[in-house]
């Protein structure tokens, strides 16, 4: 995505702009990325002067999933904008549907990450440095112990709990957008299934207490999920079971009033992790 791009957004007004752009413009596939396990495009929208680059994910080129059989996984792409939207973590890239050259599909604006800020890392075991959460213990590939760590951060942890809330069942740490001080997150098609599956790597605040701010957040999408343009708007992409849970995973967290916690379900770390 170029600079200006990035800055619009960030901002109220532009980013409608952007989302208009996105559903009409032009949409041009400009490359693909050959190790998606699904069908991935580059591309650029043109709308007059306004020119996105984006990601093109067509409905014809997803691999069926034996664990979620229903609906598309561009559906849940645009959901899981939709929520971050509404809940105010804005965390998720302007995701729409729309038609493209290889058919109707999900389509989201590009972001050039700051490949100096990574937010995921492996080190050697007993190196895990200041501001860093360790999340598992592992072996490398010459049997040396390491650990995965996670950046201990505000911007993540917003991803942490939009994650628990969308039921998130792989989240990578290549999944992880920094840029320009705000970290955003992609590929959200394994989400909303009704059963538990949060896989993550973003365990570092497990079973950590809600902040105030964050409670707020929760009671305010409580609100939308149960009436008005985001309750409607799920209502078309997901099913009357994927929206049902999403409003108790949202209520439990409420009563709770704590992070997830992995407890002692299996996997909850999705593989490859990065």
């Amino acid at each position: 995505m170029t600079e200006g791009a990035a800055r619009e957004v960030g901002d109220g007004v532009d980013r409608e702009a952007t989302l208009r752009t996105l559903t009409d413009g032009t949409l041009e596939v400009t490359g693909r990325l050959v190790e998606a396990s699904n069908g991935t495009f580059f591309g650029r929208v043109t709308r007059d002067d306004h020119v996105l680059e984006c990601v093109y994910k067509p409905v014809r080129g997803e691999r069926p999933l034996w664990d979620f059989p229903d609906g598309t996984l561009a559906a849940r792409e645009r959901a899981s904008y939709l929520v971050s939207e509404a809940a105010g973590w804005h965390v998720v890239p302007p995701t729409v549907l729309r038609e493209g050259p290889f058919g109707f599909g999900m389509a989201q604006v590009w972001i050039d990450v700051d490949v100096d800020a990574p937010q995921v890392a492996v080190v050697p075991a007993g190196q895990a440095p200041d501001g860093w959460f360790a999340v598992v213990e592992a072996v490398d590939v010459e049997d040396r112990p390491v650990v995965l760590l996670h950046r201990d951060s505000p911007e993540l942890r917003a991803l942490a709990l939009f994650d628990a809330v969308v039921n998130n069942a792989d989240r990578k740490g290549g999944h992880l957008l920094p840029t320009g001080g705000a970290v955003l997150g992609c590929d959200h098609g394994l989400t909303f299934h009704e059963e538990v599956k949060l896989r993550t790597v973003l365990w570092g605040w497990a079973d950590a207490a809600l902040e105030p701010g964050e409670r707020r957040t929760l009671e305010r999408l409580q609100g939308r999920l149960a009436a008005g343009p985001l309750h409607d708007a799920l209502a078309e992409l997901l099913t009357r079971r994927e929206r049902a849970a999403l409003s108790e995973r949202v209520a439990e967290l409420l009563v709770s009033g704590r992070m997830p916690d992995p407890g002692d379900r299996w996997p909850t770390i999705p593989w490859p992790p990065l």
